[in-house]
């Protein structure tokens, strides 16, 4: 019996735009920019040129693919679940656990954002990207702000540079051998690189 590719049955344009959209995320996660429609249509069980009767092109297709995988709202959700009752410091590195999470599995696709930004995109979606940075960096002020009267920055301030901490971690461009956790980028945001006095002490007794 011939082996035929097996078809998905028809649908609604909503439910056809959704499948698609499912289908190209995890070959995003593999392959970046570089995935074909035919790559999507195969993992869709689709024609290739269905793809074209629901988008524009393989761009906005990517696009929108690309940001849904990216929404915040789970890691917004994680930080409102941390309670409250724990210690400043005990929250900011069960945030910053999230944080790196979130950014080591999405490597790839905010890399292929980025990529989409620079060669000239100029649709909403790229605003939306600006607009879910700043919703995840507002939930992450909530979660500073019992705690605001005992920073010297604001608890958007404060989000702001625990989220450029763990970017970095992810991100940077040094190639350190050696990254830094989620407690150390806590206790650099909030104590500094300083020894102090008493942690010096305390080093050369145990010399």
């Amino acid at each position: 019996m011939e082996n035929r590719r097996r078809r998905v049955p028809a649908m609604a344009p909503d439910d056809r735009r959704a499948a698609l959209i499912q289908a190209t995320i995890p070959l995003l996660h593999e392959h970046g920019l570089d995935v074909s429609t035919r790559q999507i249509a195969e993992a869709a069980g689709v024609a290739e040129g269905t793809i074209f009767g629901v988008f524009e092109n393989k761009n906005k297709l990517v696009t929108v693919s690309v940001l849904q995988a990216l929404d915040p709202q789970p890691t917004i959700d994680a930080f409102a679940a941390i309670d409250r009752g724990l210690s400043l410091r005990e929250r900011l590195t069960i945030a910053a656990d999230l944080l790196m999470q979130r950014f080591v599995e999405h490597a790839q696709l905010m890399g292929a954002m980025r990529k989409l930004i620079m060669t000239g995109g100029k649709e909403e979606h790229f605003r939306k990207f600006g607009h879910d940075r700043e919703r995840m960096q507002a939930a992450l002020a909530a979660l500073i702000e019992p705690d605001a009267a005992i920073l010297r920055r604001s608890p958007g301030s404060t989000a702001r540079l625990l989220l450029l901490y763990c970017g970095a971690r992810t991100f940077g461009p040094f190639g350190d051998p050696d990254p830094f956790d989620s407690q150390e980028a806590v206790s650099l945001l909030l104590d500094g690189l300083l020894i102090r006095q008493d942690d010096n002490r305390g080093a050369q007794s145990t010399c």
